[in-house]
């Protein structure tokens, strides 16, 4: 490929040896690659960071008060609370009667949805899109199993989606690593077929997703982004009114920023349907590139807080264990 080309000896020798650590190609994804990242899990906090919704048992707690298994504090009694959780300690104490006030349990299913369309099947630097967004789903799926959380979710392309109910313990999150692997395999099998690309795929999936977020839910959205629309503010908004929403965002270093040329050359570059020239190592060439693709991320970002998202951007240059560790991946309110 030509970018590989450009690329300097050390660049290329660097990208090596991190394949080698990750234990793949960059291109291809299997289970033993996803496996690792059990050890890892401690890279994320899946802390709730808003309210939750939901009213079944489980690890969180609820910022509502009632009665539940984690006490939280005693004031004093009020008409129409529960006598049996009067302290009668306290009461004794200060003479006026105490009730004492619980922090309710919720459980909290943890949904991730990864999409493999099309244009997450291109990386420049070490990754393709589709290979990092399947390392993305594993690390959060190995963090929800290690926090206790129910695993399920989503993983679809254009030709064909797999739900997957919430399941606990490590099952789900196999099952959920072995659904990346096959819709991954499949997806990879029709860009190489260069097939076309569905404009609704994504869309529809979006509508599942809110269809299968449960109030409660913590819901990852893994994508580049390059389907949202107005469209799709819908579903999801739907979806955080009432659960948690997280989009992680994950592009190529090559969507954002030409590479560096000592001389001009001219390269030819397709999306799939359209083709044109770049020339190469001329500075106002890159500079419209950069000045474009900034704005079309910049649209994708207001898009993105109108649905109530928050976001965290990751490249597909680099390991996410090193994005998440040196803090180069960014994170939007």
């Amino acid at each position: 490929m030509w970018w590989k080309k450009i690329a300097s000896d050390d660049q290329n020798q660097l990208a090596q040896a991190t394949l080698e650590q990750l234990g793949c190609d960059g291109i291809n994804i299997d289970i033993e690659q996803l496996l690792p990242y059990q050890g890892k899990a401690s890279l994320l906090n899946l802390a709730p960071k808003k309210a939750v919704q939901g009213h079944l048992s489980g690890n969180y707690l609820a910022r509502t008060k009632g009665r539940g298994m984690e006490f939280d504090e005693v004031r004093h009694y009020q008409t129409g609370d529960d006598i049996r959780a009067i302290d009668w300690r306290v009461t004794a104490r200060t003479g006026k009667t105490h009730t004492k006030l619980f922090r309710e349990e919720v459980e909290r299913p943890v949904l991730i949805a990864t999409d493999l369309g099309q244009s997450m099947f291109f990386g420049s630097k070490l990754l393709f899109k589709s290979a990092q967004a399947c390392h993305i789903a594993a690390l959060v799926a190995w963090h929800a199993k290690k926090r206790g959380d129910r695993v399920g979710g989503l993983v679809f392309n254009e030709q064909q989606h797999q739900e997957l109910k919430p399941r606990s313990r490590q099952n789900g999150v196999l099952h959920y690593l072995h659904t990346l692997e096959e819709l991954h395999q499949q997806g990879l099998a029709h860009w190489q077929q260069e097939l076309p690309s569905s404009q609704t795929y994504f869309i529809e999936n979006c509508n599942r997703l809110a269809q299968l977020a449960k109030p409660g839910s913590l819901v990852y959205l893994i994508t580049d982004g390059n389907h949202f629309n107005e469209e799709v503010l819908r579903p999801l908004a739907k979806v955080s009114r009432h659960c948690e929403l997280v989009i992680c965002q994950v592009n190529d270093p090559l969507e954002f920023t030409l590479p560096q040329s000592k001389q001009k050359t001219s390269v030819a570059i397709t999306d799939g349907s359209q083709k044109q020239q770049l020339l190469l190592g001329d500075q106002q060439t890159a500079q419209r590139y950069q000045d474009k693709a900034m704005l079309t991320n910049k649209l994708k970002q207001q898009l993105y807080q109108q649905a109530g998202a928050r976001v965290i951007h990751f490249s597909a240059g680099d390991s996410v264990e090193h994005q998440l560790k040196s803090g180069i991946e960014t994170w939007i309110r």
